[in-house]
């Protein structure tokens, strides 16, 4: 499959999502979506084992990797990351695909999910619930807090921006992400850094480091994920997300949000490892992923009807 890559360009209003496709032409499609701060690379140890009957695109999410950034004084916000793979999807003229995401890119694809719920035939989570849940009362000090903060970046955007050797950014991306192994990192830093006189700097917008403002409630989530038709399957790492989570929200949140899962007859699984296990460890996640693929779509009427 290695030798089946290619370089995704999809052109938006401010500039051009960019990504990897990997997989025959004609392969049923598969949408990859990276977690927060990563980039379409996090996907580049788990797809050469994944079924070699899919087209998988794996796109860095506008603000990461080698995508735009968005035009200055606009948020970025899970809802308007999934606008932007509404585009994706029209642009490829794709009618029902699956959904592979990690992290924030779970909280899009589970939004995307519930708001195109024919669209989607399944969906895999990696070490997310699907949706972030705020606690109402919080909402108004969440948005407040978002404001704040892009005023306080405005006024200092001019100050000039840091330039790194490579090792050295490799240091910083390590440091922020402890469990990430060496090789990780690299093939994160693939599409993580631009190169500039004297070094590098990182792709990623620093505004993507804000907290989404348009954040939902457990109501709200709960309402969006009795939306989705498709069949879904959650694999949690057993040293990932759950421990990043803090109380009450992990006792509260998290536990509703599985009930209702389960309730749907989704599947969930919990591996050892940490957030980034399908990166670092892609041999333990990916039979479960292969497997659902296989058993959901690949061998579903679905499938057929994409292949005609």
């Amino acid at each position: 499959m290695a030798k089946e890559v290619s370089e995704l360009r999809v052109p938006v209003p401010w500039g051009e999502i960019r990504g990897r496709v990997w997989g025959p032409d004609d392969g049923y499609p598969v949408l990859c979506l990276h977690g927060w701060a990563d980039n379409c690379g996090s996907f580049n140890t788990l797809i050469p084992l994944l079924p070699k009957e899919c087209r998988y695109v794996a796109l860095d999410l506008v603000g990461h990797g080698l995508s735009s950034h968005l035009p200055p004084g606009v948020f970025y916000s899970h809802a308007a990351y999934a606008l932007d793979l509404r585009r994706v999807v029209v642009a490829l003229q794709l009618k029902k695909f699956s959904i592979i995401a990690h992290s924030m890119g779970g909280h899009i694809a589970g939004m995307f999910t519930a708001l195109y719920p024919e669209m989607v035939d399944a969906l895999v989570l990696l070490d997310t619930y699907g949706f972030l849940p705020k606690d109402s009362a919080q909402l108004p000090e969440v948005m407040r807090h978002v404001m704040d903060a892009m005023i306080q970046f405005e006024s200092k955007n001019k100050e000039k921006t840091r330039i790194y050797t490579h090792e050295k950014a490799a240091e910083r991306l390590m440091a922020a992400n402890q469990s990430l192994s060496e090789q990780s990192v690299h093939i994160l830093l693939e599409r993580g850094l631009t190169a500039v006189q004297g070094g590098f700097i990182f792709s990623r917008d620093l505004r993507v480091n804000f907290k989404n403002m348009m954040a939902v409630s457990l109501e709200q989530s709960l309402v969006m994920l009795s939306k989705i038709r498709g069949s879904v399957l959650l694999i949690l790492a057993g040293g990932g997300s759950d421990r990043m989570l803090a109380e009450p929200a992990k006792a509260t949140f998290t536990s509703k949000l599985l009930q209702s899962f389960r309730d749907g007859n989704h599947s969930v699984v919990t591996v050892p490892g940490h957030h980034h296990l399908h990166l670092d460890k892609p041999e333990v996640v990916a039979p479960f992923v292969s497997d659902f693929l296989q058993t959901k779509v690949l061998s579903q009427s679905n499938f057929l009807v994409h292949k005609l």
